[in-house]
């Protein structure tokens, strides 16, 4: 998390430092005129800003996952960066109306925003694009009320992810009309600033991202394809388990990497975490899938065995690292899949060091935790399971209880997000380096 605060920091930081040592010092005053101007053009660069970033992120960059984490982090990041964008967005629409309310209501006298002749400073240059303000500044407006509608089907959880996939898609199209906007409505402003250069490097970069999400080459470097061996169902754990042969091109995966599936186009590609070890020999993948949503509970009537699907990654930093040091893993849910991956990887040998692994579950006799159990007997893994209908929540108390020499291990965690904060202040409230705790923020939405 600490990652995403300080990248959105650095991006916020930047595009308001940059703007406001590029204004003229009469700009810099508190006089209403130019605190309106400066205000309204500080916010629309902000949020122009913001979504040039997220256009950008939403490439999948493999330098910029490395930089952040992980895509896991990477999407947070992108997400922060979205809302940030729609907040500054809906500031630059009030702060453009609602001085023009005030006078006409009467609160303030009808020049009150308006420049004193004889004024030049940074807003005050020849305007090139003269001849198309007036409609610019009409779609801007519009475009600002579509921003806001995505946004929240964007935010609406109960959203079926097709459609969240499908409307978020055309966040693209309102970019780059906002994109036109800027440009037009930046030129008065004039390009040869320090901000000026900026926006022209952000602009381009979201415009080539906008265009790359909008033909569907989102990732297009890591898509390859893989032929369906095995389907089954695990009825008890509430989830599908998946195998697929990849093509030669994947270049093998780590444990606790994850991939997007696309088993049709209509549906779009979903996230899932491998829950394999690679074996470039039998260039077997699999995937355990909970059954949540309406797509992956009709998964086994849909898929045949011979399908061709479409495989884009490998991507992901829970990397298990240092592999050298005592460890604690915790896992809840689906969270299981890149423990179960990494277990699969270790040697079949007492380990060099301790490895302890809480499993939260339902039930403790299935055939994935069955699983699990012998793999963890086999290599010298510590496991115990958090049985929710026996046993009370895992907590950090308990962790430290069981767990000696807790404040030398590195923690894992992929699961439930809460029961993960809950853990994590626990630990490190009571000593824990927050470099020690891992955490998966497997969300995409």
């Amino acid at each position: 998390m600490n990652r995403i605060r300080i990248a959105w920091l650095i991006v916020f930081s930047l595009l308001s430092i940059v703007y406001w040592i590029s204004l003229a010092p009469i700009e810099l005053t508190f006089e209403p005129w130019a605190l309106r101007k400066s205000l309204l053009y500080y916010s629309g660069i902000i949020a122009i800003g913001m979504m040039s970033v997220g256009m950008i992120l939403a490439m999948r960059l493999q330098s910029i996952e490395s930089l952040l984490g992980g895509l896991d982090k990477h999407y947070r990041l992108h997400k922060w960066l979205g809302i940030s964008a729609v907040i500054a967005a809906v500031v630059h629409w009030l702060v453009k109306l609602e001085p023009k309310w005030l006078a006409k209501h009467g609160f303030v006298p009808p020049d009150t925003f308006k420049t004193p002749e004889g004024v030049v400073g940074f807003f005050d240059r020849a305007d090139p694009f003269s001849a198309i303000r007036g409609f610019a500044k009409d779609l801007g407006e519009w475009t600002i009320y579509a921003l806001i509608v995505l946004a929240l089907f964007a935010l609406w959880r109960k959203l079926p992810y097709r459609q969240f996939f499908k409307t978020h898609r055309l966040m693209a199209i309102i970019y780059l009309l906002l994109a036109f906007h800027s440009v037009v409505l930046f030129s008065k402003l004039g390009w040869q600033s320090p901000i000026g250069w900026l926006m022209v490097a952000l602009l381009a970069a979201g415009v080539i991202g906008a265009i790359v999400s909008l033909i569907g080459k989102t990732g297009y470097r890591h898509q390859h394809e893989a032929t369906l061996t095995r389907v089954q169902e695990h009825v008890q754990d509430n989830m599908i388990e998946v195998h697929a042969k990849v093509d030669a091109s994947w270049p093998g995966h780590e444990p606790g990497q994850f991939a997007f599936l696309m088993f049709s186009h209509q549906e779009g590609a979903h996230p899932f975490s491998i829950s394999s070890a690679w074996d470039s020999e039998s260039r077997d993948i699999s995937f355990h899938i909970k059954r949540l949503g309406d797509f992956t509970k009709t998964l086994p009537t849909n898929l045949t065995l011979g399908q061709v699907v479409g495989v884009q990654g490998p991507y992901g930093r829970f990397e298990f690292e240092p592999q050298n040091a005592d460890q604690i893993w915790i896992a809840g849910g689906v969270g299981l899949t890149p423990f179960l991956a990494r277990l699969q990887s270790l040697p079949e040998v007492s380990q060099p060091n301790l490895i302890h692994f809480y499993l939260c579950v339902r039930d403790e006799h299935t055939e994935v935790v069955d699983q699990i159990n012998a793999l963890c007997q086999a290599k010298g893994v510590q496991f115990t399971t958090v049985v929710s209908d026996k046993h009370k929540p895992l907590t950090g108390a308990r962790i430290r209880q069981e767990n000696p020499h807790w404040q030398k291990c590195h923690v894992w965690f992929c699961g439930p997000t809460g029961l993960g904060a809950s853990v994590r202040e626990d630990l490190k409230h009571h000593g824990l380096a927050g470099k020690q705790f891992h955490q998966e923020l497997f969300e995409m939405r």
